[in-house]
C-alpha cells in the first residue's frame, strides 16, 4: 500500500496488515518455596540470560531486578506472543541454565504462577525506579506483602488461601 501525505507530499510505505502496539508489562515471580537462593555473585548473569530470552522473542526488556527470593521484569511486549508463553520460556530456560551452571547447591526452580501488571507509557519511569530500588523496599516490606499490595492495587481478584500455597 502506498500512502501519500498531501501536506508535505511525502510517500509512506505501509503494510495494510501492520500491527502497532505499545504494551508495557511487569512480571513478578518467586523462587520455589520463596527460598533466598539467587546470590549476589551470579544474579547479574541471570539478569543478562533472561534479557537474552526476552530479546530473542523480539520483546524489549526495560528493567530487571529482584531479591534473593523473587524477580521483577519490565517488558515492552510485542503482541505476537502470549504472556504465558513468554513467562514459561523465561522460567524453564533460566531454571535449566541455573542448574547447568551449578549456581545453586540444590535444584533450582521458580514457583508456579506469576503476577503480570500493565502500565501506560507515562508510568514507566516510576516503575523502573521501583524495580531498581528493590533492596530499599524490602528493608521494610516482605515479598508476600509487596505481592499482595500489587494484587490489591491492580484490583486483581485472588484467594489468599492460594497465594504462595506451596509453603504450606
Amino acid at each position: 500500500m502506498l500512502v501519500i501525505n498531501t501536506i508535505n507530499n511525502t510517500v509512506i510505505m505501509a503494510d495494510s496488515n501492520a500491527t502497532y502496539s505499545q504494551i508495557h508489562i511487569q512480571l513478578i515471580f518467586a523462587v520455589k518455596f520463596r527460598d533466598s537462593i539467587i546470590k549476589t555473585h551470579w544474579k547479574e548473569e541471570l539478569y543478562r540470560y533472561i534479557t537474552g530470552i526476552v530479546q530473542n522473542n523480539n520483546h524489549k526488556l526495560l528493567c530487571i531486578n529482584g531479591m534473593p527470593d523473587h524477580i521483577h521484569i519490565l517488558i515492552g511486549l510485542r503482541p505476537n506472543q502470549s504472556i504465558s508463553e513468554l513467562v514459561n520460556q523465561i522460567k524453564s530456560n533460566s531454571s535449566k541454565w541455573i542448574n547447568e551452571s551449578r549456581f545453586s547447591a540444590s535444584r533450582f526452580e521458580w514457583q508456579k504462577g506469576y503476577g503480570v501488571f500493565s502500565y501506560g507509557k507515562s508510568q514507566i519511569s516510576n516503575v523502573i525506579n521501583y524495580i531498581n530500588n528493590q533492596e530499599i523496599h524490602h528493608q521494610k516490606k516482605s515479598f508476600k506483602d509487596e505481592y499482595l499490595e500489587f494484587l490489591n492495587k491492580f484490583e486483581v481478584e485472588f484467594n489468599e488461601e492460594y497465594i504462595f500455597n506451596e509453603l504450606m
